[in-house]
């Protein structure tokens, strides 16, 4: 797709988003400075009839229901934020999950047979209409031939086009922020375009998407705050995958959460220190999970659908997430600040003890407080003025993970009004800092340190000189000894100190 196509692509949207008073709405207006509220009310000359109907989030969910599965994506994120944005609001928007226009069932039964090249009887005895359409695919009831029900996932025909002229949209739209405004250059919008993009060319391909609910689900097992279902992989090809049907009601069925029996509270905890242990013990997590992706059952199961972008930490980025939420749990500004200058979240010329005096001025007032009492959008914008007052820049590699606990925390209180993520969080942060910071783990961790060095002693020891290369292979030098003896002392002498020291 061209530049000039995007660009008329994202005239369109933003056509779109004006004629059904979306972009800045008028009920806004009560809110916006002057001179934006001047602006709001010159755009709104332009809007059409569907402007004058319905809430702003019916408006803006009809809106992105017909730009696209990126815009959709957007509002999916947006549905899970109540508490910043409105309860109405949030539930307005929360039709994008799951409740889309459906395909013909004659063409699914197509995909599926064209992806698997087999008839859909030889693997199917029943294949049902669509319960559930999102932007990208649309799950069928079916049951296999040994009775076994299942969910049929199947993409939505022509949607890689979709995805395609999306994505040139969204890489323009980055490229006109960073050169127009100044101010969003250090959140780096086209590499957070880049990573979003990514992730919806992965879910291009539902043979990835099967393996990642086979990977997670191992995962998910240890701790079973969650569950996955089992994959049916003679079920699987690029556009098709089939999965145990889940048991549970949909959270984002509105009676959901009437189900008897069900422990609201225990249940957002579960899902909070679900995707923690996810990401902090294993280093891969569900990074879309909201509501029409999770299934619950009394009184506190939670099973996990769609694993279509699946996040992933390296074990620095997972030590850093650690500490950091450990330092918050103890009220321990001071580390938290060093913590973001040694993982470089902060420039090194910053000063790190005002950054700890102004991480204590957002924590200090929310500590203590029942969940229902906190502004999470005035506390976000808090958030916001610091990461522009300290010149931290958006990373990258951490997009997924921010992205993800925003939604999970906003899942999490949908179903329990006064879910304390810090609180929920505590067990599962606790567990990993003494397994992983604790004095013997200092010392395994030196000790394969050691290990590696040792080994390149040992090789650069008994490696002959260049001229002798040629010659017969050399005996093991006394060198080799004397370094084996030294590694070894050194490991026993630091284990002896941080045991006992």
């Amino acid at each position: 797709m061209g530049q000039m196509s995007a660009f008329w692509r994202l005239i369109g949207a933003g056509w779109v988003l004006i004629r059904a008073d979306a972009l800045i709405p008028r009920e806004l207006d009560p809110l916006l400075p002057p001179s934006a509220r001047l602006a709001a009310r010159t755009l709104r000359l332009f809007s059409g009839p569907r402007a004058r109907l319905g809430r702003p989030g019916q408006r803006l969910a009809g809106a992105l229901e017909g730009l696209g599965p990126a815009a959709i994506k957007m509002g999916q994120f947006l549905s899970t934020r109540a508490d910043i944005f409105g309860t109405p609001f949030a539930e307005d928007l929360s039709r994008l999950k799951d409740r889309l226009a459906p395909f013909p069932l004659a063409e699914a039964r197509e995909e599926i047979e064209r992806s698997l090249g087999r008839p859909v009887e030889t693997l199917f005895a029943e294949l049902e209409a669509p319960v559930a359409a999102a932007s990208l695919a649309q799950a069928h009831p079916a049951r296999l031939l040994d009775g076994r029900k299942v969910a049929v996932k199947v993409l939505r025909p022509g949607i890689e086009r979709r995805v395609a002229e999306d994505s040139a949209v969204l890489r323009l739209a980055a490229d006109l922020a960073e050169g127009l405004v100044p101010a969003v250059r250090r959140l780096k919008p086209r590499d957070f375009v880049e990573v979003v993009i990514r992730a919806l060319d992965l879910e291009m391909d539902l043979r990835f998407e099967a393996a990642g609910c086979a990977e997670l689900g191992e995962v998910m097992a240890k701790d079973a705050y969650m569950s996955a279902p089992a994959v049916v992989w003679q079920g699987v090809g690029k556009r098709v995958l089939t999965l145990a049907w889940a048991e549970g009601a949909p959270l984002s069925d509105p009676q959901a959460l009437e189900l008897p029996g069900l422990d609201r509270k225990v249940l957002a905890e579960n899902i909070t220190r679900g995707f923690l242990a996810q990401a902090l013990d294993h280093g891969l997590f569900h990074a879309d999970l909201h509501e029409g992706n999770l299934f619950v059952a009394a009184p506190d199961r939670v099973v996990a659908v769609d694993y279509g972008i699946i996040g992933r930490l390296g074990p620095g980025e997972r030590k850093y997430l650690a500490e950091i939420l450990y330092g918050f749990l103890n009220r321990d500004y001071p580390r938290v600040a060093r913590i973001h200058f040694d993982a470089g979240y902060v420039p090194a010329h910053q000063d790190v003890d005002a950054f700890a005096q102004a991480l204590r001025a957002v924590g200090e007032p929310v500590f203590g407080l029942d969940a229902r009492d906190i502004s999470m959008g005035k506390l976000l914008a808090q958030l916001f003025e610091i990461t522009a007052l300290f010149d931290m820049a958006l990373r990258p590699e951490l997009v997924l993970l921010q992205k993800t606990m925003v939604t999970v925390e906003g899942v999490a209180r949908r179903i329990d009004p006064a879910h304390d993520i810090w609180a929920a969080a505590d067990p599962v942060v606790r567990r990993w800092i003494t397994r992983e910071l604790s004095p013997a783990a200092k010392v395994r961790d030196f000790a394969d340190e050691a290990l590696k060095a040792l080994r390149a002693i040992a090789r650069l020891a008994e490696a002959p000189p260049v001229a002798a290369q040629a010659a017969a292979p050399a005996k093991p030098r006394p060198l080799t000894w004397f370094a084996t003896g030294a590694a070894v002392a050194v490991v026993a002498i630091t284990a002896i100190v941080l045991v006992f020291g």
